[in-house]
């Protein structure tokens, strides 16, 4: 294995930490900001939706330019613009200066999200076997780190632009430095437009009809990245508001959530070769379906950061065996049951936050948790799909280690 492509692995680990953990800082620093400007939790809700705007914006931007000129460019660039942006929410000063904070700082990870991803498949494929899961427990990493930073600065009192801006400052050095160990875009073949799809649709080709499984693994998948958009966006806020914890304890509830995602997504691989992927589903799901009852009804604050570790560490590993199933579900149409899967659990990623803060306006905000608890049962009831012919174990080639 050459020295350049361990490099390149190792460059594709330093952008997602930066990842996780831009978006961690600005995650941790909500209370925070949703008091400077003054807006309810329902207001941050609605709020919540342009961040998600900007972010399907920016991936759909940076997808195609990364094809277009490389993710060696595209991926070094998107660092620098999301850490640029990461202080405007800090700055801003009413509901209409954090919307188009948001906007913005969404572009910029949406950016720096799809590129990533794109320049991860790159490593996986000259890896020739499965990378992936590692990558994304990275990015969980830079969660633990935005919680641990986002604590350290709140108790030091430093105002959210103070904070916001210096992580950001940080991030955007963190993204030049390994720019030159990334991948050189790899020759483009002759006649890329010859897929399995647009074949059919070719004269007298019938278009294939999508298999309705195709679109249960997307539902399931809506619902289990709903639950993971819900501790993203409202876990701290759950631990401030409703339990009374201090602005520092708060932060932690993200924090554990983000340690268990990442100690269960490093497991995920094997934990699924061993007992199979319907048995990760049903029982990752089963447990976090408790792990956020326990959040939802517990009056204390250890309680509920322990209900946060069984959430978490429930969810990690679920979302990967959908979209290994839809992959493996029809090999001539892998990529596009994949972005079947992977488009509608990224619209439960978006509104799951946003329905959460309509919800305010009837109930508590931890008896909201109860939705994403309901979901998940759902989910475990039904991963006997998952051992109805669509997933498939690895290829060898992708299994064996050179």
């Amino acid at each position: 294995m050459s020295r350049s492509l361990r490099a390149a692995r190792v460059a594709t680990f330093v952008y997602f930490v930066l990842n996780g953990t831009l978006m961690g800082m600005w995650l941790v620093q909500i209370p925070a900001i949703e008091q400077r400007v003054g807006i309810s939790n329902a207001t941050l809700g609605s709020l919540l939706v342009l961040l998600g705007l900007g972010a399907f914006i920016g991936m759909q931007f940076a997808g195609r330019l990364a094809d277009r000129i490389g993710t060696r460019v595209v991926v070094p660039a998107a660092g620098v613009l999301c850490g640029a942006a990461l202080v405007l929410p800090g700055l801003a000063r009413d509901p209409w200066t954090l919307a188009g904070a948001l906007l913005v700082f969404g572009f910029g990870n949406g950016c720096l999200d799809v590129s990533m991803n794109t320049h991860a498949v790159h490593v996986e494929k000259a890896y020739n076997r499965p990378v992936m899961s590692a990558f994304h427990a990275t990015f969980s990493v830079g969660g633990v780190i935005a919680a641990i930073v986002g604590a350290q600065a709140t108790s030091a009192g430093l105002s959210p632009a103070t904070t916001l801006g210096a992580a950001g400052a940080v991030g955007i050095v963190i993204a030049l430095l390994p720019a030159r160990s990334l991948l050189a875009p790899a020759p483009t073949s002759p006649a890329p437009e010859s897929t399995a799809e647009e074949r059919l649709r070719e004269p007298g080709a019938k278009r294939r009809p999508v298999p309705g499984r195709i679109w249960i693994l997307a539902a399931l998948a809506l619902m289990c990245m709903l639950c993971e958009g819900v501790a993203n966006d409202w876990s701290a806020l759950e631990a401030k508001h409703i339990l009374g914890a201090p602005a520092a304890t708060a932060s932690f509830a993200y924090g554990t959530y983000a340690a268990t995602m990442t100690i269960g997504r490093l497991l995920a691989d094997r934990v699924s070769r061993r007992f199979g992927s319907a048995a990760v589903l049903r029982y990752g799901a089963a447990a976090g379906a408790v792990g956020i009852t326990v959040v939802a009804l517990s009056p204390w604050i250890w309680t509920a950061l322990a209900g946060w570790a069984l959430f978490g560490l429930g969810l990690s590993g679920c979302v990967p065996q959908l979209f290994s199933a839809a992959g493996h579900a029809d090999p001539a149409a892998a990529g596009a049951n994949v972005s079947r899967v992977a488009g509608l659990g990224y619209l439960g990623m978006l509104a799951g936050p946003a329905l959460i803060g309509w919800m305010t306006r009837l109930m508590a905000l931890n008896h909201t948790f109860l939705l994403p608890a309901l979901l998940l049962v759902i989910a475990a009831a039904t991963a006997g799909i998952l051992r109805s012919g669509i997933g498939r174990e690895p290829e060898p080639a992708m299994a064996q280690r050179p």
